[in-house]
C-alpha cells in the first residue's frame, strides 16, 4: 500500500467512546489513522482527546428538534471542509463527504421497506406531514449519490441500503468495526475489584446488558427472563436513556429491584466487562453491535440475537463463538440460553476462548488499512471524472 500521507476530515456529531457503537467506531478510526495521516475531527461534542488528532468544534445552537441540528451540522461542516482536505469522511446524514459510512438503517428503508398499496400511501402521507421525516429523506437522497463511496458495517445493513437505493453507482465497501480493547482474559482478582468498583455483589452470577435504547436492545424481555432465573443471578445495565424510569418500574413490578443494577453511562466500559460473567444482547435491531465484539475481547461468553436482527451475528457460529437467539422476543428460549452458559462451565469456557480468538482477529491496523484503501480508490476515481 502507498505511504502517501492524507489530510482527512472525519465528521461526527459526537466524538466520544462513551456515546455508542457508531461513535466508538469513529474514535477507533481516528486513533488508527492518526498513526500515518493528518486527521481532523469536526464534531459538536468531544470525549477524551486522541493524540495526533486536530479538533474542530461545531456549534450547537439548538438541541431540539434534532433534525434541525442535523441539518445545521451538515451545513456547517460543508462550509468548513469544502477545501483543504484530500478526503472528507462523513458518519452523519449529510449531502457532502467523499466517503459515507452508514451505521444505522436508512430512514427510507424503515418507512417504506415491504410497504405496498395503501400502506405505502399512508407512509407517504406521514412523511408529507412531518418536517423531520422530510428532512431526513432529503438528506439521504443527497447522501447516497453516484459520486460517493458508501461503507457499511455489516452485510445486513448493506442489503437494507441497496434495497432503498438500488442506483448506487459504486459497489458498497464493507468494513466491520474493531475493538478498542486489547483482547485479554480477566482473572478472579480483577473481577472482584471491578465488582467492588461498580457496587455489584461479589459472589453472584452477573449478566451484563449494554445499550442506550433499552427497549430496542431487548432489556424488557431480558428482565422477564431474569425473573425466572435463580436468585443468585443478577443483572448489570450499562447505558443512559430516558427509558430508565420505565425499566426501573418493570423491575419493581417483577420483584427484581435488588437484582438489577443500573450503572448509567460509563466513561470506561472495560470495568463492566471485567465484572461480568456473561453478556446478554437480545437486540431487536442492531446493524452491527460493537458491544458484542468488546465483550468478546474480554473472553466473555455472549448471548446475542441471530443474523436477522444483529449484524455481527452473520460472522458468528451458534454454539461455537456465541449462542445465537433465533427469536429475541422468546423469553423462555432466552432464559434457557442463559442457564446453559451459567450451568455448563465447559461451554462457558469454550465460548470465552472462541470469543477471544474472534476479537483478536480484528485489529486496528487492518481497520486503518481498509479505510485507507477506500480513500485512495475514491481519490483515483475522482481524478478520472471529467
Amino acid at each position: 500500500m502507498t505511504t502517501k500521507r492524507l489530510r482527512i476530515a472525519l465528521l461526527v456529531c459526537r466524538f466520544d467512546n462513551a456515546a455508542g457503537g457508531a461513535e466508538r467506531y469513529v474514535v477507533t478510526l481516528a486513533q488508527a489513522l492518526a498513526q500515518t495521516d493528518e486527521v481532523h475531527v469536526f464534531s459538536q461534542e468531544f470525549g477524551p482527546p486522541v493524540p495526533g488528532v486536530t479538533y474542530h468544534r461545531i456549534a450547537r445552537p439548538v438541541r431540539r428538534p434534532r433534525w434541525l441540528n442535523y441539518l445545521f451540522f451538515a451545513w456547517m461542516t460543508w462550509r468548513a471542509t469544502r477545501t483543504g482536505f484530500d478526503i472528507v469522511h462523513s458518519h452523519e446524514n449529510s449531502w457532502h463527504g467523499d466517503v459515507q459510512t452508514v451505521h444505522v438503517v436508512p430512514v427510507t428503508y424503515s418507512l417504506f421497506a415491504n410497504k405496498r398499496g395503501w400502506r405505502w400511501c399512508l407512509r407517504c402521507l406521514k412523511v408529507l406531514s412531518s418536517p423531520r421525516l422530510l428532512c431526513y429523506l432529503a438528506l439521504e437522497r443527497a447522501r447516497y449519490r453516484a459520486d460517493k463511496q458508501c461503507v457499511v458495517v455489516s452485510p445486513w445493513l448493506g442489503a437494507a441500503l441497496l434495497s432503498s437505493f438500488p442506483r448506487l453507482a459504486q459497489p458498497l465497501a464493507q468494513i466491520t468495526p474493531v475493538c478498542v480493547f486489547e483482547p485479554r482474559r480477566v482473572n478472579e482478582a480483577e473481577k472482584q475489584l471491578a465488582r467492588q468498583t461498580l457496587g455489584l455483589p461479589l459472589q453472584s452470577k452477573c449478566l451484563l446488558f449494554v445499550g442506550n435504547d433499552m427497549r430496542k436492545k431487548g432489556l424488557p424481555q431480558l428482565l422477564k427472563a431474569l425473573g425466572q432465573l435463580p436468585a443468585q443471578v443478577v443483572l448489570a445495565v450499562a447505558g443512559t436513556s430516558k427509558q430508565i424510569g420505565a425499566m426501573r418500574a418493570l423491575c419493581d413490578a417483577q420483584g427484581l429491584a435488588d437484582r438489577v443494577f443500573f450503572l448509567g453511562a460509563l466513561d470506561a466500559m472495560d470495568v463492566a466487562y471485567a465484572a461480568a460473567d456473561c453478556l446478554v444482547h437480545p437486540t431487536l435491531e442492531d446493524t452491527y453491535a460493537m458491544v458484542v465484539l468488546e465483550a468478546m475481547a474480554f473472553a466473555l461468553p455472549v448471548l446475542v440475537s441471530g443474523p436477522a436482527y444483529c449484524g455481527i451475528s452473520s460472522e458468528l457460529s451458534d454454539g461455537v463463538d456465541a449462542l445465537l437467539l433465533e427469536d429475541p422476543l422468546d423469553v423462555r428460549a432466552l432464559q434457557e440460553a442463559v442457564l446453559r452458559v451459567l450451568d455448563d462451565a465447559q461451554l462457558g469456557a469454550d465460548l470465552g476462548h472462541k470469543a477471544l480468538m474472534f476479537a483478536g482477529a480484528r485489529n486496528a491496523s487492518k481497520f486503518a488499512e481498509q479505510h485507507k484503501q477506500v480513500y485512495l480508490e475514491q481519490l483515483a476515481r475522482r481524478r478520472t471524472v471529467p
